[in-house]
């Protein structure tokens, strides 16, 4: 009896397999139409993924002959709305010769959907002033009786805005926090405002926000002192880092309050009252709500791959799928407090005395929590997720936390995000405390030996802005390749956790040729690539990075990078990377780092290989970048002149460092001292100085008259690593005809003098450039470190006459500066030490 069972049940599944021409392929398909008593096959589909993963199984268990070459589980087009998440577990393994592959018929029409459609909206009366009809109500979704709860929706595909107290991305500045009472005060100008229950408190700090939920509001005057809901009050008012800034040079951290009827009043915005079961929407421009698509989210996790260290999930492709609409709602129910980049604190605190047996200076302990995503992977190996779209997402999109290896994320889609597109690796564990070096003796639990290439991941972290676009923690062997970010709140990727010096899990560890750009646009001390720890034998090599936003709520304006190797970070190469200028920090190193040839004087083949390669290639008409959002100006050499006598060189050096100056350097004649470096936003250095030299007149040398590049102007140059720079001074005469003749001469010298810039090229010149400011003339000549300007200025006339015209020409347009000799013009500044 059990042989002719298993023979019925094994007939049963011969008519769910088709043998593929080369070799013995078993298909299930599965349709929005389809019946989870179906057969599976083409013409009598199956309703759900669980269901066709389920018969998958059992033909792995019973060895069926027509599993040779694989299982194909083919999605056709649709909405496929969850009840559940999806679970592929240990015996859903393939094989390398018969994986499991799950796979869309037609790539990102087949959506694995966590959300409900929220329907028949109606106008509603008038609503906080407004028009009757302004704003429109709906029943809000409910399952098993409850109100469901969630902190995002989207309407048409676009993701509205929870109803805050500001307007459009404006903020305002907190007035005080007192960390022992646990208290914010706050301006309280519009009296229309009103706390509701479920009201809260969104605040910037430095590289993170939080999310408070208000448990009071105590209203005085024009000001307003919040009460917070526990457990984030404790965690907000006695952890250390990022605390709430308080500054009155750049402001204190900004904020709004969001999540009440009486805040609802843009278009756009939308509020949740669970109390009345009600959903209300202030549409946009064009969109008609009695046929908008209206989309909450309600699953947290839509696909869940999960093992066991002695069992883990192997060879399965995910392939062509859809991953949207999830939800997260801790922030909701206990808060949110992150440390960085998303992991959020379960407890931290201040040391009354300082010191750790890892880090003797440690002030701080934390221990940290790690946000839910829509996909998450523990305990897999050899997985692939290929051509997948991850979009429309509350927190993390696709999560690799524990134990995986040999596993491949290519070609996918990372798109409107809550939080980082891709985590990868333990950020320490609950009861780790997580500035200490993670090592675990069983190293399978690590994240290894995996492969990020050529995924667009892009308007992401817009929910918790201190999120990243890739972020690893304790991994090794890891490579981060061909991928292109932009349009992220914080940093572009982030490798490693720790912050220590002392050798861990990590080590091996390659970030090569990925393109970021439009990054760092609401938080600072941000870099497109940011590394901490000890991570031996690791590479950052041929990426293209460009781009940073301008933010207008920076804790420090000028605290922004293009490559940041933070706390312990030792033992990387960071070399040949393109960035449009030397903007780096190294804070706290270790031993080890070598840095080599990283600057825009890159091979222009870096630019053209970086980002993502065929066949994935159009994925990029994807990419986001808002361009309604400011970018910060690039820092370019400039300079400024003190005249005085006896000035405080250290003091102003200080200074132009706060101001975010590459490299300054200081060149004297007489009681002329120019500051001279990379910098951006020179009005910022210039007023400091001024603030705190009040008696010394001050000129700036901003943007070049004229500009001779090597890398330009010059066939086949090489520019060198390193360079000196010349610095000399000298008038205009007093004419302004001529000094238009001056500056017309400049401008088309390239066309109809290029033999001057052929001598410069000749002399090995880096780079000359002329300012000037009124009349006064500032000329730098760069040539290569460990070269003087008497040895090679000579090249520029030899066998070139026309160079001799030129500075004869010239000469009648110049004039000494005052205090200079009858008959001189060009006056040298030294280089002081």
């Amino acid at each position: 009896m059990v042989n002719k069972i298993l023979l019925c049940f094994l007939l049963v599944f011969s008519f769910q397999t088709l043998k593929a021409e080369e070799g013995l392929t078993t298909k299930i398909y599965v349709s929005t139409n389809g019946s989870d008593l179906a057969e599976g096959t083409q013409k009598q589909p199956l309703a759900s993924l669980n269901m066709a993963l389920r018969k998958a199984r059992e033909l792995r268990r019973l060895r069926d002959k027509n599993i040779k070459n694989g299982i194909y589980i083919i999605l056709k087009d649709g909405n496929y709305h969850l009840e559940e998440a999806v679970f592929i577990r240990p015996e859903d393994s393939g094989t390398a010769e018969s994986p499991t592959v799950v796979q869309a018929e037609n790539t990102g029409k087949a959506i694995l959907n966590g959300g409900v459609n929220i329907k028949n909206w109606k106008k509603a009366g008038a609503i906080n002033g407004l028009k009757p009809g302004t704003v429109w109500v709906a029943d809000a979704a409910t399952k098993a009786g409850e109100i469901l709860n969630y902190r995002q929706l989207w309407v048409n595909g676009q993701k509205a805005v929870r109803a805050k107290s500001t307007s459009g991305s404006e903020m305002e500045r907190i007035l005080s926090w007192d960390k022992k009472e646990q208290t914010c005060w706050i301006p309280f100008k519009d009296k229309s405002v009103k706390f509701e229950p479920g009201m809260e408190m969104f605040i910037q700090q430095w590289w993170a926000i939080a999310n408070l939920r208000i448990k009071k509001m105590d209203i005085q005057g024009d000001s307003a002192k919040l009460f917070f809901e526990q457990p984030e009050s404790r965690i907000q008012s006695e952890h250390p880092w990022p605390a709430p800034w308080i500054s009155k040079k750049t402001g204190n951290s900004p904020f709004q309050l969001n999540n009440a009827l009486c805040l609802l009043n843009e278009p756009g915005e939308w509020y949740l009252d669970r109390q009345k079961g009600k959903i209300y929407y202030y549409p946009r421009a064009g969109e008609q709500m009695n046929r908008a698509q209206v989309v909450a989210p309600v699953l947290e996790n839509l696909l869940q791959i999960t093992g066991t260290t002695d069992g883990p999930v192997q060879h399965i492709r995910i392939e062509g799928l859809a991953f949207q609409y999830s939800n997260w709602l801790r922030p909701s129910q206990q808060g949110h407090v992150p440390l960085q980049a998303g992991m959020y604190l379960l407890d931290a605190y201040k040391l009354k005395i300082p010191g750790t047996p890892d880090k003797a200076g440690l002030e701080n302990q934390a221990w940290i929590g790690r946000p839910q995503s829509a996909v998450s992977v523990n305990y897999a190996n050899n997985i692939t997720f290929e051509g997948c779209n991850f979009q429309h997402l509350s927190s993390t999109g696709l999560d690799l936390h524990r134990g995986t290896n040999n596993n491949t994320i290519k070609g996918n889609l990372f798109k409107d995000i809550g939080g980082s597109g891709i985590n990868i690796g333990v950020f320490s564990e609950e009861a780790f405390e997580t500035h200490l070096p993670y090592q675990p003796k069983d190293v399978r639990e690590l994240c290894q030996n995996e492969l990020i290439t050529d995924n667009l991941i892009t308007d992401v972290t817009n929910e918790d802005w201190g999120t990243v676009g890739i972020s690893a923690g304790f991994v090794k062997n890891i490579t981060i390749a061909h991928n292109e970010i932009s349009d992220v709140s914080y940093t572009g990727i982030g490798l490693g956790w720790g912050w220590t010096k002392s050798i861990n899990a990590m080590s091996n560890n390659k970030v090569l040729a990925n393109k970021i750009h439009h990054y760092g646009k609401h938080l600072y001390d941000v870099a497109a690539i940011y590394t901490l720890s000890a991570q031996p034998g690791s590479l950052i090599a041929d990426n293209y990075i460009d781009s940073i936003y301008l933010n207008p709520y920076a804790h420090d304006p000028f605290h922004w990078f293009y490559l940041y190797t933070d706390e312990g970070s030792s033992y990387f190469t960071v070399k040949n990377n393109w960035v449009p200028a030397e903007k780096f920090l190294q804070n706290a190193n270790g031993p080890g780092n070598v840095w080599t040839n990283n600057s825009a004087f890159v091979n222009d083949s870096v630019k053209a290989n970086a980002g993502i390669r065929k066949p994935f290639q159009y994925l990029v008409k994807e990419r986001f970048v808002d361009r309604t959002w400011p970018l910060q100006e690039v820092p370019h050499f400039a300079a400024v002149e003190l005249l005085g006598a006896d000035l405080d060189v250290a003091k102003i050096k200080s200074i132009a460092i706060a101001n975010g100056v590459i490299e300054p350097q200081f060149y004297q004649w007489k009681n002329h001292l120019v500051l001279y470096g990379k910098l951006n936003r020179i009005q910022s250095l210039e007023k400091d100085l001024a603030e705190a030299f009040p008696a010394v007149k001050m000129k700036t040398y901003s943007r070049p008259v004229y500009n001779f590049q090597r890398n330009i102007n010059c066939k086949d140059a090489v520019v060198a690593p390193e360079w000196e720079h010349v610095l000399l001074t000298a008038n205009l005469v007093d004419d302004e005809k001529m000094q238009s003749e001056y500056l017309e001469y400049h401008r088309t010298q390239f066309e109809k003098w290029p033999e001057v810039a052929q001598g410069f090229c000749n002399a090995d010149f880096q780079q000359l450039q002329v300012f000037k400011n009124g009349r006064q003339l500032l000329l730098v000549i760069s040539i290569p470190k460990g070269k003087t300007l008497d040895e090679l200025n000579p090249k520029t006339t030899e066998n070139n006459p026309r160079v001799d015209d030129w500075n004869k020409i010239m000469s009648q347009y110049q004039t000494g500066i005052e205090g200079t000799k009858p008959g001189e013009s060009w006056v040298f500044l030294k280089k002081l030490d």
